[in-house]
């Protein structure tokens, strides 16, 4: 089973007949055809199978996690491909990263969501960790969502990571994250997460070594 789901995830890629000054991927997700412009100078300029698995999930769970006029922010958003498919679902999306990576996500998902969606989804700055309550203030800013692709890997601000999900995250937000699991580091940072969010696999794909967790605040009933 997991070999065949992992099969029609990885056939939602298509690569252009013709190769072009600009590299490019296309992706067929919720209905379109979506062509992401990579960089491949840096890590989050290209699109990894975790938000493969994401984008898969979000189309064919969207009953169950309807998005549908739902506030949406993306972590690491790198190429914007698990952005732009949360907003072709119907959800007012924001999509961080660095700033440096900002320009290709910007391009991206303006040109796979302008007159297709019912919000229009916005880029915006998140180094993590800083001037968080400054530029997303929690008096004013509600996600339903925070979605997440591959954030774990090789990353020296895995505390900032953590300050970021705990700052974004409200009692009733839902936190969609895929992992692929590759160093010690990277994988203890799952426990620390546990400290203060309660986990729960919902697909697990061993020949990729990618699970997708979904994720609530602890002790929110309390709340």
């Amino acid at each position: 089973e997991d070999e065949q789901i992992v099969a029609e995830i990885m056939r939602r890629r298509f690569f252009p007949a013709v190769l072009t000054h600009k590299a490019w991927e296309g992706f067929h997700f919720a209905g379109h055809e979506i062509r992401i412009t990579e960089a491949t100078d840096c890590y989050g300029a290209v699109v990894w199978p975790s938000a493969l698995v994401l984008c898969y999930f979000l189309e064919t769970n969207s009953k169950q996690y309807n998005l549908v006029d739902k506030n949406v922010i993306e972590i690491g958003a790198g190429t914007g491909l698990v952005s732009i498919v949360a907003s072709l679902l119907g959800a007012c999306v924001t999509a961080t990263d660095l700033p440096e990576l900002l320009g290709n996500l910007q391009h991206n998902v303006l040109q796979n969501t302008k007159l297709k969606c019912k919000h229009q989804p916005c880029a915006k700055e998140l180094s993590w960790g800083v001037d968080l309550e400054k530029n997303f203030p929690r008096s004013s800013c509600h996600f339903d969502y925070i979605l997440a692709a591959d954030v774990v890997y090789h990353h020296p601000f895995l505390d900032e990571l953590l300050l970021t999900f705990d700052h974004l995250c409200e009692n009733d937000t839902v936190i969609l994250w895929a992992m692929k699991f590759r160093l010690d580091k990277e994988n203890q940072f799952v426990g620390r997460f546990q400290t203060l969010f309660d986990l729960e696999v919902i697909f697990d794909f061993p020949s990729l070594n990618i699970i997708l967790y979904k994720a609530m605040r602890k002790g929110r009933m309390q709340s």
